[in-house]
């Protein structure tokens, strides 16, 4: 490795990956869990279980999405492997 923060890049895409996982089954199972709970929380006139299961739950997806390629690219610079470099 010619670059000293080449040896840190996969590491720090591992965790960003577990990360990103994480998130992803919190959203897709986790919240789903406690609907019944959550729909005791009325958010503009809609019960939050109802509305992380229609909208919410891909919204968050979408903006982990965006999260997950600015924090990659991120490290992918910081790191010297990005493609354009």
């Amino acid at each position: 490795m010619s670059n000293p923060h080449e040896a840190t890049h996969w590491p720090r895409t591992v965790r960003l990956m577990w990360t990103m996982l994480g998130l992803w089954a919190f959203f897709s199972f986790f919240i789903h869990f406690f609907v019944t709970s959550l729909n005791k929380i009325v958010i503009f006139g809609f019960p939050l279980g109802f509305y992380m299961a229609a909208q919410g739950s891909l919204i968050a997806f979408v903006v982990m999405l965006f999260w997950f390629a600015s924090a990659q690219d991120k490290i992918d610079r910081e790191c010297g492997v990005a493609e354009d470099d």
